[in-house]
């Protein structure tokens, strides 16, 4: 699925330079600060049309693309996950795939398969779904460990190994995998390694009163997503994320990150802390939100909005603390209470 690239960019603002250093203003091929964040209005505004009332969903979505990372949605049914991928994808031009997850699905399923040419006496790779840019993980924990394990390499290296042979995946590359939170029998839950992989864990749910009338009344006829038109395409994607990348943080930023990285791993209700894998998500993220927000450097408010969606799912709560009924989110909420922001 392609499609060409309608919406304008013409009438960019012009360069946005730091008070500090005009170098770090300056992004991949010209690209400004301020372009980036208007490109990613555009985004947003688009995915709107779809996901009615959920902009700060939004936003952490499109946090997780330009960061790099990939995203754990764990929600009931009927809240509009499937859609908030496919948005993503028709958004950038991108394309899509679903890869439904069963207990009898196979690696191969998802990789891709060699296959023998008798006419050319060789074998030739066919790509499996996961070749695409935005691919939707459907409710991942029902497939066996195997075959959830099939997604690591591509995850962490954007490639996947078939019969000893290496294919890179495109560029860009998100999983989006769903969970449903309410369904105990016949799934397997991810492994710790499979969950630190995930940059950050999100739940959509339920839209206020009005905001799920807006979309029932949007939905008698036509699907909004039937009619949703890119607004940006790789290239574009590239420079989001080039210009997150030198989005400044301050040395502030960097230890006020450590300290709430490093109560997780002391606290007495975890049993297992947050990994550095999860530090620097922490970093990134923040930074992918500023750009989101218009600014080139990270505050500790970027921070404490993002830490218990990229720390919670990364940790282990002890066995005494299983018993009771505080969460994981919980605890990583408390700390963030509890370490002095810096100023």
């Amino acid at each position: 699925m392609s499609y060409d690239v309608k919406a304008s960019r013409s009438g960019m603002a012009e360069q946005y330079t730091h008070p500090k250093d005009t170098t770090m203003s300056e992004a991949i091929n010209g690209a400004t600060f301020q372009q980036a964040h208007e490109t990613c209005e555009r985004i947003i505004a688009n995915i709107e049309k779809v996901i009615i009332g959920k902009r700060s969903v939004i936003e952490e979505t499109l946090v997780a693309l330009l960061a790099s990372g990939h995203l754990l949605l764990e929600d009931v049914p009927g809240v509009g996950k499937t859609m908030l991928a496919k948005s993503l994808a028709y958004t950038i031009g991108g394309e899509f795939a679903r890869i439904q997850f069963t207990p009898d699905l196979m690696p191969s399923d998802v990789t891709g398969v060699s296959i023998y040419n008798q006419r050319s006496g060789s074998f030739s790779f066919r790509k499996g779904p996961v070749f695409a840019n935005v691919v939707l993980a459907d409710e991942i924990n029902r497939a066996n460990p195997r075959t959830q394990s099939a997604l690591l390499e591509a995850m962490e290296e954007r490639q996947v190994t078939v019969d000893g042979e290496t294919h890179a995946l495109p560029h860009p590359f998100v999983v989006v995998a769903t969970e449903n939170p309410i369904e105990y029998e016949g799934v397997y839950p991810l492994p710790e390694s499979q969950l630190d992989r995930f940059m950050l864990k999100l739940s959509i749910g339920y839209p206020s009163e009005a905001d799920e009338k807006t979309v029932v009344k949007s939905q008698l006829t036509r699907h909004p997503i039937d009619d949703l038109e890119p607004v940006c395409d790789a290239s574009d994607v590239e420079m989001l994320q080039a210009t997150t990348a030198r989005c400044h943080v301050d040395e502030a930023i960097y230890d006020y990150v450590m300290a709430i990285v490093s109560r997780t791993r002391d606290a007495e209700q975890l049993e297992l802390g947050a990994s550095p894998r999860g530090t620097l998500a922490a970093i990134r993220t923040a930074q992918a939100l500023a750009i989101i927000e218009g600014r080139d450097f990270v505050t500790p408010d970027d921070i404490k909005r993002l830490a218990v969606n990229i720390l919670a799912h990364r940790t282990l709560l002890a066995s005494h603390a299983r018993l009771g009924e505080i969460g994981a989110a919980d605890i990583v909420g408390a700390i963030l209470e509890e370490v002095p922001v810096p100023v």
